[in-house]
């Protein structure tokens, strides 16, 4: 007998970032990394050219950046290539060159999940700092699972390319957990039959069906629990990493934006000066006490403070890393000492901390309140 179909990760309908009611769909550029290049050395550089000038926008320059254009323009471009290169799914074609490895922060926060079924929930979850309009769900249904990607240029010329090519991506979620030879029982693809079905099979290794509601991935539910193995310990990523690279720049516009920013570079790479932050900032350490008094009430040692509990916080809360894996993060030479200044500045112990919010394994579908500078933790 069936089970009834659960979904793991609900998603909005309408992502919550505000770009105005009626702002067309956004996606990052990061979908189009390493595409240009293939394109040139497959197809010359006339053809790329050509492409580009018809959207009048150089992707190759920002492909690698972690900005975001309309989908419309994507899917053009894509449109523009087939139609100069004679007809070739380039979603099928680029194959070897998709996966959410490239996709900047986002991607590696996904990736970064325990187990599978975690790292498709992540996604779901998340993938408003990826795109918008677009939406993805996981359900379980007579025990199979179903990786689902409903996207907002599906219809448009061109969208045969975003629809193999997410077909793609979706699997490299699955390989990272379940080896680079799996195979899923069956990919679905919302995009009309295709005359030829066999490059399509060739490519995914799979059986394909045509003219469903959603791209999507079926394997068996119970490989959602499989957990990442003989891969190297990946960083401490956390969903407030994903927004920061995404939003972060626009508070760049100001000296104290810039010092916090440049105090958490430091946090993460686990050594944090006044006098390199003094340098950077090309001022002296006295001037820069004074700014930072005159601007935020603190002094640099308890705006380092601030950053720093504030970054604790962060990894208690959105990842299971242990309290040694934690301490050893931030450089402490014990995980008591860590526990210790926690304590100093948030009046729990970690453990409690995370007890607190109602965390098991020190997981959280939402960001931590972010405490402004020059307060106390």
């Amino acid at each position: 007998m069936n089970q009834a179909t659960t979904h793991l990760t609900p998603s909005p309908a309408r992502p919550d970032l505000h770009f105005g009611t009626r702002a067309p769909p956004v996606i990052s550029v990061t979908t189009l990394a390493g595409i240009s290049g293939l394109i040139r050395n497959t197809f010359g550089d006339k053809i790329l050219r050509q492409a580009k000038q018809a959207v009048m926008l150089d992707f190759e320059l920002i492909e690698n950046r972690e900005c975001f254009v309309p989908q419309a323009l994507m899917t053009d471009f894509l449109w523009e290539i087939e139609r100069r290169s004679g007809g070739v799914n380039l979603g099928l074609f680029s194959a070897p060159h998709l996966s959410l490895t490239t996709y900047g922060r986002w991607g590696e926060y996904v990736l970064a999940a325990d187990s599978l079924g975690e790292a498709l929930a992540r996604a779901a979850s998340s993938l408003r700092y990826h795109s918008t309009g677009d939406r993805m769900r996981v359900s379980v249904e007579g025990g199979i699972a179903r990786a689902s990607y409903f996207t907002a240029t599906r219809g448009r010329p061109g969208y045969v390319h975003i629809a193999s090519g997410t077909a793609i991506v979706l699997l490299s979620i699955l390989r990272t957990y379940l080896g680079p030879g799996f195979l899923p029982d069956w990919i679905e693809l919302d995009i009309p039959r295709p005359a030829a079905v066999a490059p399509f099979e060739d490519v995914y290794q799979c059986p394909v069906v045509f003219d469903t509601n959603a791209v999507s991935v079926c394997i068996d539910a119970r490989l959602l629990e499989r957990r990442a193995h003989g891969r190297v310990q990946p960083r401490l990523v956390t969903v407030e990493d994903v927004a920061r690279a995404i939003f972060e720049p626009a508070g760049l516009g100001n000296f104290m934006g810039v010092v916090v920013a440049h105090i958490h570079a430091q946090v993460q790479a686990g050594s944090v000066s006044i006098d390199s932050t003094a340098r950077a900032l090309d001022t002296s350490v006295r001037t820069l006490q004074r700014i930072l008094r005159r601007d935020s009430g603190s002094d640099f040692r308890e705006l380092v403070n601030v950053v720093r509990m504030r970054r604790a916080k962060e990894l208690l809360a959105g990842t299971s890393a242990s309290i040694t894996e934690i301490a050893m993060e931030f450089g402490y030479s014990s995980p008591a000492n860590f526990a210790r200044a926690f304590r100093n500045a948030a009046g729990l112990a970690p453990h409690e901390y995370r007890l607190s919010l109602g965390l098991e394994h020190g997981r959280s579908a939402e960001p931590v309140p972010q405490d402004t500078p020059g307060t106390r933790l």
